[in-house]
């Protein structure tokens, strides 16, 4: 963007004569119209070479001189949006190219940009015609290429987006010829190209289509109704191809303009001219009127210079047999000094510190006036006030600025009257009164009303929902006073608070920032901050209490019976089931609290009415008369589990109930049942297969355990047989040769050793007396069968003592297992190859003296 020569110097003669900073830009952005709200128009920061937080700092914003703000600036990104959706017909109208001026504003330094928006056209109208219908009335005397006035279609669009073209159809007696007006516009006229009959065709029906050049292209038609008349071969002749006029804006209604004049060489009603408005765009037609039979043009509404500053208007003159000519009537309109100037405040400092010095910026300012030439050229002045000057810094920009050193004890508010005046004949002007504080220091801190506020929530509000408003004044002024809200750094539930609340920093209004579930959380309390704007800053705190209250928000859930997608559950009832039988009990629970946990049950549907009951607070499942024998075997009841919430909540649960006496009889009905399930022809097959195998694993269990039962007996009887002499002895610890780990001893049995056992080097215990031999002395006891050694003592090693057995082997025969001492690895090994293979449980005794 580039700056214009006469802008440059004001600029430049500004930082001369004020020596004072003010940097100016200039850019352009073009956008096609109807552009959504939001739609980004350019990147202003970069474009210019701003930092962001200049625009912050700066406090960016945009003034503008239209009545509404198409566009936006976000300062955060330094972007300009749409701000209202732009129509460029209703912007510019015939204006092309069509754009309009914003400037945006920045402080500490002053910055000044302008910023120039280009609307582009888009093709979003059709062309359309004023009539429906084109009625004419042509003599069949008419001359081969006599021409017939069809008017213009319009199109609000411009460019390639206008109207381009028109087409006529049929044309068998006419063509078409187009023709554009000095100001563009197109016309169609049709011409005779082959003589009309009309005791042939007395009518004439002909299609005329005017067709734009958007893409995609749109078009709009006319029916034109042609009458084959008699004779007129005259057609009427404008005296002047243009008229050229003048009228002052505002000018009172009946206002003569101009008279236009067409002649006709026909005489009689042939002769006859009528005058009319042809093509009028936008609001032309309310503000001039026509005479038809004379073509007295006045004004008829309305005539606003700062809208309207030129008019064209297209006239037709026709005669009685639809002969015409065209003409245009171009008006002038001249600008009044009607319109006072508008003094627009762009910046302003309402406070201002007593300290501040002289030359302190106090506001900015823009006064313009919607007149022209001289009755648009403003001056600014103060009126009685010598503390403070006006400084021009743009054309239509002025600064507000101290002249002298303000006192706030002398004079702590003023009220600066400033005064804007046009050039005009009479003058016209406007006021408008600022009202500046001068600010107090920072020495008192702001004060809630309560220490303590309590509120309630109800749980599943929406994130966002307003909760509560804490307020706290301060009584010291402006910027001191200037309270902000703010919350301690606190965990509730291991989350920081504001994962929770929120609160508004200028407001105080505190806000939910998700959505409370009382099951989850029942309240919260938080530490409100209220800080003033001082420097130092003051701050005091409150305490806010938010109750979460119950909602019914949780329908009930149903325990039992379970519902599930795959397999079946039927109750049964016998057929002798008394009055008052319980079939089953719906078993449900509510998460809510209060009367919205209050369950309530109600049978919904029967297969027989009148056989079951439900209870209405247990959920119980009764009969209610006799099972008889013509009540159905399959019965599906439906229960509706309902709480006491406003409004209520509720779930459904199917119950099969089954009228049987046996299980077989359960069994033939059982695959009847519905439960949302295909239907599975092989189930009596899986059934009687699963029965065949859970008989089959039964009876080879039960084989088994009396093989077991009978293997053990036997043994016993030859443990009986045994004749062999214990020793009962009981070491303090012992460990299972077998395998099965370390036991107490308090399981420690009396034992009684195999028949088949050769020599071996252990001892056993069967009471509770232990004798200790002499190692030098040696005793073989025999078998009695067999005649073999029980124990044979083939030497001692150190801190092994040998035993021998004292006692009777009819002492152990009750034993349930044997225990064991050994001498050694090989003696223990050998005893438990020993019990493998006589199926004997053998414990071994550890003892440390014996390893």
């Amino acid at each position: 963007p580039s700056d214009s020569p006469n802008r440059q110097w004001q600029v430049f003669l500004f930082l001369i004569l004020n020596f004072r900073l003010f940097n100016c830009g200039q850019i352009r952005y073009s956008i096609p119209e109807e552009m959504n709200t939001g739609s980004p128009v350019g990147n202003f920061a970069d474009d210019l070479g701003l930092e962001l937080t200049r625009l912050r700092v700066g406090r960016a914003r945009i003034v503008t001189e239209e009545n509404i703000q198409y566009i936006d600036l976000k300062t955060d990104k330094g972007i300009l949006v749409v701000n209202e959706r732009i129509d460029r017909e209703g912007l510019c109208g015939e204006i092309s190219p069509c754009s309009f001026s914003l400037e945006i504003i920045l402080e500490n330094p002053l910055e000044l940009h302008h910023v120039t928006i280009e609307i582009l056209d888009v093709n979003d109208h059709t062309p359309t015609f004023q009539k429906k219908e084109i009625k004419l009335e042509i003599s069949e005397s008419a001359a081969i290429g006599s021409r017939f006035l069809l008017g213009s279609a319009e199109d609000p669009d411009v460019g390639v987006n206008a109207l381009q073209n028109y087409i006529l159809y049929p044309t068998e007696n006419f063509i078409l010829k187009q023709h554009s007006r000095p100001d563009g516009v197109k016309y169609a006229e049709m011409v005779l190209q082959k003589p009309l009959d009309r005791e042939e065709h007395p009518h004439l029906s002909l299609t005329l289509t005017a067709v734009d050049g958007g893409n995609p292209q749109r078009s709009g038609t006319v029916i034109i109704d042609v009458t084959v008349l008699d004779a007129n071969d005259n057609a009427p002749v404008f005296n002047q191809t243009a008229y050229k006029a003048t009228v002052m804006e505002n000018a009172p209604k009946g206002t003569h303009i101009t008279t236009v004049n067409a002649t006709d060489a026909d005489s009689g009603s042939n002769g006859l001219i009528l005058y009319s408005f042809a093509n009028l765009k936008g609001n032309i037609a309310e503000m001039f009127y026509l005479d038809v039979n004379t073509g007295a043009i006045s004004v008829a509404g309305e005539i606003d210079f700062e809208k309207t500053k030129k008019c064209e208007i297209s006239i037709e003159a026709k005669d009685q047999g639809g002969l015409g000519d065209s003409s245009k009537v171009i008006v002038e309109v001249i600008d009044v000094n009607d319109n006072s100037p508008v003094i627009n405040i762009m910046s302003f400092s309402s406070s201002i510190p007593e300290d501040s010095p002289i030359g302190t910026t106090i506001a900015i300012l823009n006064a313009k006036d919607l007149d022209s030439g001289e009755n648009g050229r403003v001056s600014c002045a103060i009126s009685q006030n010598s503390d403070f000057i006006m400084k021009s810094s743009l054309l239509n920009y002025y600064t507000l600025v101290t002249d002298a050193r303000l006192d706030r004890e002398s004079l702590s508010e003023y009220q600066i009257t400033i005064t804007a005046t046009d050039s005009g004949s009479p003058r016209l002007s406007s006021a408008k009164t600022l009202s500046l504080k001068v600010s107090d220091v920072n020495d008192n801190a702001p004060v809630f009303d309560k220490s303590f506020y309590s509120t309630s929530v109800m749980e599943n509000n929406s994130p966002g929902l307003s909760i509560f408003t804490v307020s706290a004044t301060d009584s010291d002024w402006n910027q001191n006073a200037r309270v902000s809200y703010m919350m301690e750094e606190t965990n509730i539930r291991g989350a920081p608070v504001s994962a929770y609340i929120s609160i508004n920093s200028e407001t105080g209004v505190l806000y939910a920032v998700r959505s409370f579930d009382y099951e989850d959380i029942k309240s919260i309390r938080i530490q409100v901050k209220a800080q003033d704007g001082g420097s130092p800053p003051l701050h005091s705190n409150a305490t806010v209490n938010i109750v979460i209250q119950d909602q019914n928000d949780n329908a009930p859930q149903v325990l039992y019976p379970v519902q599930t997608g795959g397999s079946l559950v039927a109750e049964m009832v016998p057929r002798s089931a008394d009055v008052g039988y319980l079939v089953t009990k719906v078993v449900a629970v509510d998460v809510d609290s209060g009367q919205n946990a209050w369950l309530s049950y109600k049978l919904l549907k029967t297969t027989e009415r009148g056989l079951f009951d439900v209870g209405l607070q247990n959920g119980e499942i009764r009969t209610v008369r006799q099972v008889s024998d013509k009540d159905p075997v399959k019965q599906k009841l439906t229960v509706v589990v309902e709480d006491n919430g406003h409004p209520s909540r509720s779930a459904t649960v199917s119950v099969n109930v089954v009228v049987a006496d046996s299980f077989p009889e359960v069994l033939s009905e059982f695959t009847d049942f519905t439960h949302d399930v295909d239907y599975n022809d092989n189930l009596t097959f899986y059934l009687v297969l699963a029965l065949a195998v859970v008989s089959f694993l039964f009876i080879s269990s039960l084989i088994i355990m009396i093989s077991v039962k009978i293997y053990r007996w036997r043994k016993s009887r030859l443990y009986y047989q045994a004749n062999l002499p214990v020793i009962p002895y009981y070491p303090p610890q012992y460990a299972d040769a077998g395998g099965t780990g370390t036991l107490q001893h308090m399981y420690n049995y009396e034992v009684c050793m195999t028949t088949d056992s050769r020599k071996s080097d252990f001892v056993r215990s069967c009471s509770q007396n232990i004798v200790v031999v002499d190692p030098g002395n040696s005793e073989k006891v025999e078998r009695a069968k067999k005649d073999r050694s029980v124990m044979d003592e083939s030497g001692s090693p150190e801190k092994v003592r040998k035993f021998y057995v004292l006692s009777n082997l009819e002492k152990c025969r009750s034993a349930s297992h044997f225990t064991f001492v050994f001498k050694s690895e090989r003696s223990k090994r050998k005893a438990g190859e020993n019990s493998k293979r006589s199926g004997l449980r053998i414990l071994v005794l550890m003892k440390e003296s014996y390893i």
